[in-house]
This record gives structure tokens, C-alpha cells and sequence, in this order.
């Protein structure tokens, strides 16, 4: 039987790593209006550093999906690539 080439094992590992993903959502409000509508405010992030004009505000997430009012709010984040790129993400639902 073969040995395992212990660089192709970390080669592996390696590209695994960087193309593995992994998404948390945390709800921040709710209410007991209708939820109809979903509107998103998101931002890139590359090595931590977010853009100059990034916006993620409840605000704008409703303005973006037309909600006037706010049923619920969650907040979600996406990692990649060993956490170097992340998508930050406020999630509004209401009508």
C-alpha cells in the first residue's frame, strides 16, 4: 500500500480551507407587523477593511426592499476564504 504524500495531504487541506464558506445569521428585532417584503443593506469585506461608503442601517435596508413598516431585522454574515473575504448583510422584512 501507498504512504499518503504528506504535501498533496496539505495541499488539500490548504484549498479546502480557502474555498470553505460558512454563514451566521443573528436576529436582532421583531415585531408582530406583517412581514411581506424583504429588503437587504450589504457590504464586501476584504482583509477587515470595509469599503468608505459602506451602509448596512435598518434603514437603508428597508428603503432598499420598499418597507414602511418594520417587521423583523436580522443580521448575517458570510465568511470565505479562511475569513480574508466576508459579506455582511442587514436583512429587513415587514410591508
Amino acid at each position: 500500500m501507498k504512504a499518503f504524500n504528506i504535501k498533496t495531504v496539505l495541499g488539500a487541506l490548504t484549498l479546502a480551507a480557502m474555498v470553505s464558506s460558512c454563514a451566521i445569521s443573528y436576529p436582532i428585532a421583531v415585531k408582530s407587523n406583517k412581514s411581506i417584503k424583504e429588503g437587504r443593506a450589504s457590504v464586501k469585506v476584504i482583509f477587515g477593511i470595509p469599503p468608505m461608503n459602506s451602509d448596512l442601517s435598518i434603514k437603508t435596508a428597508a428603503e432598499n426592499g420598499g418597507i414602511t413598516k418594520i417587521a423583523t431585522v436580522d443580521f448575517l454574515v458570510e465568511s470565505k476564504a479562511l475569513g480574508f473575504v466576508a459579506k455582511y448583510t442587514t436583512i429587513v422584512t415587514g410591508e
